[in-house]
């Protein structure tokens, strides 16, 4: 492992971690900014969506972006653009003012999002094994830090617009830290005559942003929005049906998201291993059953332990799919990994974003507890599908040989429902 390589890891590492603090202010101090602005919660709402909007504007451009220029300069460009948006929504006066601020800060929260996912494939890539859900774990670190540092901060009452001008200041100083080690197109370093961040040769196929996305791809990103609004229905509608449903305290209720938040990050760190072991079919069928199992318990459950023990379990079982989905499609070519990674990760954000709208409209025809088995039913067609990433996998090691991509024998073995 040479020490370039490990340096880029930890570089990554910083970046998942810059993107978690910086979304994890903003949301910490989201009663803030709606009562300067004087909106009500149904105006947030909707503006809340123009975050969304911006996010998938951001990857989509900046997926093509990244095949073009190379990882290396899409990555500090995103964190300095993500770290400053968190600043206007600061400022805004109105609810026009807050709108164009929260698209601003959802574009460069998708830039970095696209950038830093296409460079862990590079990461991964060169270590020859999983990584990618570490940096996904150290993103939901990220979050619990901001979610530590802005309540101390607000207990000392800090101004809103000096704590998110100081979290810019952070991401830019995170930026100019770990930017360097960040590693070079695979083109620019081999000097094969390719073309720099893009490594398509003259003469030969044309650029990523000109080839049709392989339906691999669509796959894995229809897969990544199923999941991704079941994880959206946990942040949202875990606290309120222990509240509701069961009839727990408000202090007690809000463990259920914490459960959940705990066990998916604790599952990630962990799943890395697992998915070197067993492939990532293995990952996403067992862990999307397991997660299922788990939602089913916490909304047919009487009871609020059982209830907070099956949101943790629905938590452990999606802590590792999605990262799967990502490298996948990263790894399906090289040339057009950052385009592929913003087709899964966009799609994907469309479904966290879909979830909390989806299980509203339901609660006006059966209770909670009965429309949380939608996202159950979700997780067993992830499940099922889950056959489409034997292919997609890192390539050899050059130091450790391992199957070729799709012959995992442990992915073979889920796949026909050996264990």
């Amino acid at each position: 492992m040479t020490r370039s390589l490990r340096a880029a890891r930890l570089a990554t590492f910083a970046f998942f971690a810059l993107n978690g603090f910086v979304m994890g202010m903003w949301i910490v101090h989201i009663p803030a900014v709606e009562t300067r602005t004087g909106i009500s919660h149904a105006v947030l709402g909707w503006l809340l969506l123009l975050l969304g909007g911006g996010a998938f504007a951001g990857m989509h451009l900046c997926g093509r972006l990244t095949d073009r220029f190379g990882a290396r300069r899409v990555v500090p460009a995103g964190a300095v653009l993500c770290g400053a948006a968190v600043v206007p929504p600061a400022f805004a006066a109105d609810a026009p003012e807050l709108g164009v601020a929260l698209f601003l800060l959802g574009f460069g929260n998708g830039c970095l999002d696209v950038g830093m996912n296409t460079h862990a494939v590079q990461v991964e890539r060169g270590y020859g094994r999983p990584v990618m859900s570490a940096f996904h774990a150290v993103f939901s670190l990220g979050g619990v830090l901001a979610a530590l540092a802005g309540a101390r901060l607000i207990t000392w009452g800090w101004d809103l617009r000096a704590t998110l001008t100081a979290v810019a200041v952070t991401a830019v100083v995170v930026t100019l830290a770990a930017a360097p080690a960040l590693l070079h197109p695979a083109g620019a370093r081999s000097g094969t005559g390719t073309a720099p961040g893009t490594g398509t040769a003259p003469g030969g196929p044309p650029p990523a942003g000109r080839r049709p996305t392989p339906r691999k791809v669509w796959a894995l990103a229809v897969l990544a929005l199923l999941l991704m609004l079941c994880e959206g229905v946990a942040n949202d509608w875990s606290v309120l049906h222990l509240e509701d449903v069961l009839g727990a305290p408000a202090a007690t209720a809000a463990l259920a998201y914490g459960a959940f938040a705990t066990a998916m990050t604790v599952g990630r760190l962990l799943t890395d291993r697992v998915a070197a072991r067993t492939g990532p079919v293995f990952v996403v069928r067992y862990g999307a059953t397991v997660a299922g199992a788990g939602l089913a318990v916490a909304a047919l459950s009487p009871w609020v332990a059982p209830a907070l023990a099956g949101w943790a379990v629905f938590g452990l079982g999606l802590s590792g799919c999605v990262p799967q989905f990502f490298s996948a499609a990263g790894h399906i070519d090289a040339d057009a990994a950052g385009a592929h990674v913003s087709r899964v990760a966009g799609l994907g954000y469309l479904g966290m974003l879909a979830g909390p709208a989806v299980i509203g409209p339901l609660t006006h025809l059966v209770p909670l507890n009965l429309a949380l088995l939608l996202p159950v039913a979700l997780c067993a067609v992830a499940a099922a599908a889950a056959g489409v990433l034997r292919a997609g996998r890192p390539p050899a090691s050059a130091r450790t040989p391992r199957p070729a991509p799709g012959t995992h024998p442990a992915d073979r073995a889920a796949d026909t429902g050996a264990a």
